[in-house]
């Protein structure tokens, strides 16, 4: 499984690809960061990481992507930035008909740290060891990015099997009952 994750934001969106399984060694196939410059028009600023997003997408050819699910924070300015970001991306999937998994950050880090309180530096030293890099990948944008990738691999096929079982249960608690006579 081919998975490029993005890891959201107006100003730095994270992107990285991992290819591999569930209980095998996990390979880094690339990762970056898309930037936009903070004094730059909002709708342009939407149009580069579109662009940017559209070239991993060109270059990897994922069979999905995994995006940062966005959460409330204090700050509504960072969240309303971060959200753009992240409909672009699913955006950018969704035409080309890649399905797209949003992850939340604290099943992010649970799923590569083991804890759902993990910090930047916890997850950034897991997915260096998870993917035999020489070192963090830099900014903390780009490691998020990978673990969101790596989340995605690891618990997609739990997912699948989850939604299969309530697709199945709704289709017989649905159908018609048969008549006794």
């Amino acid at each position: 499984m081919r998975v490029l994750g993005v890891d959201p934001g107006l100003t730095r969106c994270g992107v990285g690809v991992v290819e591999g399984v569930p209980g095998r060694p996990l390979t880094m196939l690339g990762v970056g960061v898309v930037r936009t410059p903070v004094d730059a028009d909002l709708g342009h600023r939407l149009v580069a990481i579109e662009q940017g997003i559209e070239q991993w997408l060109d270059e990897h050819r994922p069979e999905f992507v995994a995006v940062e699910r966005v959460f409330s924070q204090h700050n509504v300015r960072t969240v309303m930035g971060t959200a753009q970001a992240s409909a672009v991306a699913m955006l950018c999937a969704a035409r080309r008909g890649i399905p797209v998994a949003l992850h939340t950050p604290s099943e992010v880090k649970a799923a590569v740290t083991g804890t759902g309180r993990a910090d930047k530096a916890q997850v950034g030293a897991m997915v260096t060891r998870l993917l035999r890099l020489a070192a963090p990948p830099r900014p903390a944008d780009a490691a998020d990015a990978l673990a969101l990738a790596i989340c995605h691999i690891w618990r997609a096929p739990a997912q699948n099997r989850l939604q299969q079982a309530i697709a199945l249960h709704t289709a017989q608690a649905t159908a018609p009952k048969g008549r006794t006579a």
